[in-house]
Order: C-alpha cells, then structure tokens, then sequence
C-alpha cells in the first residue's frame, strides 16, 4: 500500500533547527517598525490617493513600459545621476558605514540586509546577530540535497538553481500560514521567516550546484563560523582573502536596484497574488536568466577577451580605440556601456574598480578594463548613437572573477542571484507588511482606425 505524507510532515522534514522567528532581535525590531509604516501608507493615501504619479506614452506601451512610474518599492531607489540608494543611502556610503569582516574592508551583505529591511544602519552587533542566524537556518537538509545531486550536470545552472529552490518550497512557512488562516495583516512574519530561510540557504543551493557541474560533484561543507561570503567563498572552493573580500563587495552591491527590472519585477507579481517567497524567487530567477538582464557580465567579459585576443595585453589607447569603432561600424554595440536609467557611471562599476586598483592593479584584463573606462566614452560621444556613453556593473565584475580563477560564465548568473534575493526578499516582507494588493494592470490594443473585427478595442484619437 502506497502512503502519501501530509503537508505537515513534508515540512517537518524539510525544515531546520532554528529558533521560532518571533524570539528574533530582527523580529523584535520590525514588530516596532512595522506598525509605524502601516500608519504612513494608511494616511499617504487618505491624504494622497487620488493623485497621480505617472503616465503612459503610446511609445513606453510599445517599449517594455520604460520610465512608467507605477509601482511602490521601498528598499531602493536608481537616480539617474547618483545611481542606486539602498533606504537612502548610496554605494559610497554603504561601504563607509556598513559594518565590515576586517578594517578598511568590504562592507558585509548581511549588513546591507539588516538595512533594507530596517530602514537602519545597523552596528556592528546587529550584523554578528543576523550572521549567527542566518548561519542557524543555512544548512539545506538531505532532501534538498539529494534533489540538487539529482539534476543533470549538462543543465544550465540557473535551471538547476531555480529548481534548487523549488526543492525547498516545501518547508515554506508563508504557506503553511496562510493556509491555516493568519490574518494578512500578520503575513510578513512568516514571510521574515522564509526569507531568511531563503538567504541563509542560496549560498550552499549556489555552491553545491557549481561544484556538481564543474568540480565532479565533490562538495565542500558549510562552515557556520564564517560570513555568508566567507563560507559562500569556501563552499564554491576559494579560500584567499581577496577572493572573501570580493564576494562581499559582490554580494552587496548587486543586491538591489528598485523595482523596475526583470527579476525585482518578476518577484514582486508574483508575490502580489500570495505566492511565498520560495515561488516569487524563482519567477525572479527565471527572468534574471534571461539574455537581456542577468548575461550581460558574460556578453563583457567575451568581448573584452576577444578584444585583448586581437590587441594583444599591453595594447595602446589607438589600438583599443580602433577595436571600438571596428565593433560600431559592424552594427553591433559595444557591451557594458550605457543604462535604461542611469546617465552616469555606474558607482557599482566605480566600487569595483576601487577594489580592483587596490588589490589587482597589475592583472593584464583589468589594465584592458580600465584603459576602456577612459577611452569607450569618448568614441561613444562621437559615434553619437548613445544617450549613456559610461560604464555600468556589468563591465568590471567579469574582469575579478577572472583573476581569482572562477572562469565558469555560465555561472555567473547564479552568484548574481545569490546577492539578489536579499533585495527582492527584503521588498517581499515589505510587501506583506503594508498589503500590497494583488498587481493587475489594465492592458489594452491600440489602433488608429476601426476594426473590422473588434470595434470594442481601445482607439487612439484621430490626428
């Protein structure tokens, strides 16, 4: 006779030992905070509501909604001349004031978690705190073990990191809550809990997932005692310093960038219709995969490889300012320059070429790197087909990896998901927090005469 488990016994055996959310300093903070912003939404849209705060052109319908302001994300904000602010606080003063691993070094993402889901610079106690309970909820259990070991080694490994944590989604405590009927205004708590669930575990669903696909499946265990980058680091197999360090400027500042994008976007629909936090953060991954938004550091890198297999390592300004006009001359733009939004460099980019100038100023693809951040926007300006000649994130990050030997590009997509879930998941407890209704947009067909068809599609005025 075949037995199914109950719900309740499929969680049981993929939980781990961690103590109950609510005995939490974190849960303790928010339970203060929270009720405070329940009460600004509450009266910015008594006072506010009817107001508008956007628009839609015909053009921005047609061109993936660029520029329409229509949605509220409260962990960051892209200026287009300042670049990101997480709560307000930009890259610059993140790495000033967030508390770091050693003196003068890279600040901690736990940190950076602590922030965006406090609104609060945290001390040094606050981040130790967090990492201790992270580390407490990190190991992934032998279900989820097995069901990663289980995947195909040709899978791409974002395919593989998307049903990683699908593997986990059954201890979702967000879904057992709702289905025993927690009041929604209740919900972010259970959603605390599996995010940091989440966080805590994409480190060792990341690693275990490289070392199987690249390094024959011989894994290397977790060790609580470190940071997340730290352990994330030695789990993938790298134990320098440099290496730690730069895992943490990583995973800090590709964390968040508003709303706006593919896979924040992606995460906060999904969430809208109750989905826990296991499934939004796999529609996130599903659309960070995608060629347009989380590839762009590869596109980089193998232009910029292929650029030093012409040119040479020690090429002149002349020679790298042919390659550039060779490249735009044939059609084809040149990658890791310009934003949608910013018209600045990008101060991600700027954060890594200070690491890279302190710790690798003599490796041959970052001399490359940084003879074109001072020779691409001039020939951009020129060509004259660019609204944003500068760099941004994704013409740097290739260039350190690299150099600690971590070569694998199709894997660069994982680690970027790593460092995004803290945003997208910060936001989602948020989400809950004030009770964002369920994301329903009205779509419409645009016309300018009419149709035989369907005459009751929307039309556009006659000029």
């Amino acid at each position: 006779m075949i037995r199914i488990a109950s719900t309740s016994a499929l969680r049981r055996s993929f939980s781990t030992a961690a103590k109950p959310i609510q005995s939490t300093a974190l849960f303790g903070k928010l339970e203060q905070i929270v009720p405070r912003e329940q009460a600004r939404v509450k009266a910015m849209r008594t006072t506010h509501g009817a107001e508008q705060i956007g628009s839609c052109s015909v053009d921005q319908a047609y061109t993936g909604m660029r520029g329409v302001t229509s949605m509220i994300w409260e962990t960051s904000l892209l200026d287009s001349e300042e670049g990101i602010r997480f709560r307000g606080y930009s890259i610059p003063e993140c790495q000033a004031q967030l508390p770091a691993a050693v003196a003068g070094g890279e600040p901690l993402p736990e940190g950076l978690l602590y922030l965006l889901l406090t609104g609060e610079m945290p001390t040094e106690a606050d981040v130790q705190e967090l990492s201790k309970e992270l580390a407490s909820r990190s190991a992934l259990g032998s279900e989820a073990e097995a069901a990663i070991d289980s995947l195909p080694k040709h899978m791409h490994p974002m395919t593989q990191l998307c049903a990683g944590v699908l593997s986990l989604q059954p201890g979702s405590k967000f879904a057992q809550a709702y289905a025993d009927g927690l009041h929604k205004s209740k919900l972010w708590q259970p959603a605390l809990d599996d995010s940091l669930d989440l966080i805590a575990k994409l480190p060792a669903v990341a690693a275990r997932i490289y070392r199987n696909t690249f390094k024959d499946g011989q894994v290397i265990a977790s060790d609580p005692s470190l940071d997340m980058s730290a352990n994330y680091a030695q789990m993938l197999g790298y134990t320098d310093d440099g290496f730690q360090e730069l895992m943490r400027l990583y995973l800090t500042i590709h964390a968040d960038h508003e709303g706006g994008n593919v896979s924040a976007h992606a995460s906060h629909l999904v969430g809208s219709a109750l989905s826990d936090p296991y499934l939004s953060f796999t529609a996130a991954m599903t659309g960070l995969a995608g060629p347009l938004h989380g590839l762009a550091n590869q596109e980089v890198l193998n232009w910029t490889l292929a650029m030093q297999a012409e040119v040479g390592t020690n090429p002149s300004d002349a020679d790298i300012e042919k390659y550039l006009w060779s490249t735009l001359e044939s059609g084809r733009v040149v990658p890791g320059f310009g934003h949608a939004v910013l018209r600045k460099t990008d101060p991600r980019y700027m954060a890594q070429r200070e690491y890279a100038l302190k710790r690798m100023p003599d490796d041959a693809l970052f001399r490359l790197v940084s003879q074109m951040f001072e020779i691409a926007p001039r020939v951009l300006t020129e060509h004259g087909k660019v609204s944003n000649p500068w760099p941004n994130v994704d013409a740097h990050s290739g260039c350190l990896l690299v150099h600690y030997g971590l070569t694998e590009q199709s894997y660069y997509t994982v680690m970027f998901g790593v460092s995004r879930a803290i945003g997208v998941l910060s936001q989602l407890v948020w989400s809950r927090a004030l009770g964002f209704a369920l994301e329903r947009p009205k779509s419409c067909l645009l016309y300018t005469s009419p149709s035989p068809r369907d005459m009751r599609r929307s039309r556009m005025p006659s000029s």
